[in-house]
């Protein structure tokens, strides 16, 4: 492999032909890649930030009870060569936690390009070099993104910030970059042919020791709250704000000297042909459903552009039956097949999505109240179960999930009526109520 780059032509019954996307980006030699702009990012069909399907995964987000959604998702396939793709989920949190996470799922992967080297030396070690290069490319892109959210003047990001968990699947490689609580998984087959799930990134919680110790280091504080003693939280050393409930983010500032980092965990693995499909999902799911919940409702959905979709309607019923008095969280699911292969059109089309070749020029966004351009409003279907079929069955069978499916509407206005919302509660925000702090005041 005298190349890591590839510019080979994109054949012409891939999503992304090269002749949709602008010329600046195609190929990825003589210092092109860092030529894409945000403003070519629309054109670019194989690019999908938005519910539907691509050529080999489908995505799907939904708001939550806390306000507007501040999940963000992302599928890039032919990202630099025809084997290479990208995923991401981002998880936004504060008040302008929304904006951060669409600025970090836009920008990140330009950074990721951009960092990237021209062509990997021919060499015995060729394996080696390669994990080397994209470790590098992963902690410069995250540190440049941080960066540049920091001297951004039009978005404040001092108590606001995102998640990240991002892959990179280049031919049988798998690369990951990692920060925050949003979790990444592979569904594989094991010595009996059955499929188990395979945790691939470590949640980033305040209280992991390691973490805890680099935060305190740092003069920052790690404590639980007396009504919700199971979520460790990072506070300023002055002052019982702003309890971010996870030990890595972009933006966070208020927190960055005091122990909170953007530095990624890297890791990667070789895919074997064993390995079926990878999910990654914001924390909104992984607080309700298990790792082997989630691969066995993929595995089970009606059709393979159903599944992500299929994984939120199981969040939201059971954030429904396990917190009932706790405001759902927004959720946010990527699934990658890694046979590449998805459903046919007949199945598609009746799911009622749009694709990966249409979503991104027919849904129209919305404009915010700062000027920034949101993401379209979905349309969300929810699945419900009886009080009566609660206590039957403590723990519904997974089935039920893709039976009891009724529309948002009526049921969603009558459940409002009976939640009540704990403001405060990690089921409720990733950060308790923020006061807002002057720089002079964090510095003191």
């Amino acid at each position: 492999m005298g190349s890591c780059v590839s510019t080979a032509t994109r054949s012409s019954n891939s999503v992304g032909h090269s002749d949709q996307a602008p010329s600046s980006w195609r190929g990825c030699r003589g210092g092109r890649r860092d030529a894409i702009a945000l403003q070519d990012l629309p054109s670019i069909s194989n690019r999908i930030v938005s519910n539907g399907k691509s050529q080999s995964s489908c995505i799907f987000t939904q708001q939550g009870r806390k306000g507007i959604n501040q999940d963000a998702m992302i599928v890039w396939e032919d990202f630099f060569s025809e084997d290479v793709t990208f995923c991401g989920v981002f998880d936004g949190h504060g008040p302008h936690g929304h904006l951060v996470s669409r600025k970090v799922r836009d920008k990140l992967p330009l950074k990721l390009l951009s960092s990237l080297p021209e062509e990997l030396e021919k060499d015995e070690d060729v394996e080696d070099k390669l994990k080397l290069f994209w470790m590098e490319a992963f902690l410069k892109s995250f540190k440049s993104m941080d960066k540049e959210l920091r001297s951004l003047p039009s978005l404040d990001c001092f108590c606001s910030g995102s998640t990240a968990v991002t892959i990179v699947k280049q031919g049988s490689k798998l690369f990951i970059g990692n920060i925050g609580d949003s979790r990444a998984i592979l569904a594989t087959k094991d010595s009996s042919n059955s499929t188990v799930a395979i945790q691939l990134t470590v949640d980033l919680k305040p209280d992991l020791p390691r973490e805890a110790e680099r935060i305190n280091r740092c003069k920052g504080r790690v404590f639980a709250l007396q009504d919700e003693p199971e979520v460790s939280r990072v506070w300023l050393p002055f002052d019982n704000a702003p309890g971010l409930a996870m030990a890595r983010a972009f933006g966070d500032f208020c927190l960055k000297e005091y122990g909170v980092i953007s530095v990624p965990e890297f890791s990667h693995r070789t895919l074997t042909e064993r390995d079926e499909f990878i999910v990654l999902a914001s924390d909104g799911v992984w607080d309700v459903l298990s790792n082997e919940q989630v691969v066995e409702i993929v595995g089970s959905a009606p059709t393979r552009f159903s599944a992500a979709r299929t994984v939120v309607d199981a969040a939201s019923q059971e954030w429904r039956r396990k917190y009932p008095t706790s405001k759902m969280d927004d959720c946010a699911v990527v699934c990658l097949f890694l046979d590449g292969k998805m459903d046919c059109e007949s199945d598609f089309d009746e799911q009622g999505f749009s694709s990966a070749i249409h979503s991104n020029h027919s849904t129209a966004a919305v404009e915010s109240e700062d000027g920034h351009t949101s993401e379209p409003t979905l349309q969300r279907n929810i699945t419900v179960r009886s009080a009566s079929e609660d206590s039957q069955n403590s723990e519904p069978s997974l089935q039920k999930y893709f039976s009891m499916k009724a529309t948002f509407d009526e049921t969603e206005a009558a459940a409002d009526q009976n939640w009540s919302g704990l403001e405060g509660v990690t089921r409720v925000n990733s950060l308790v109520q923020l006061p807002r702090f002057s720089n002079e005041r964090a510095k003191s």
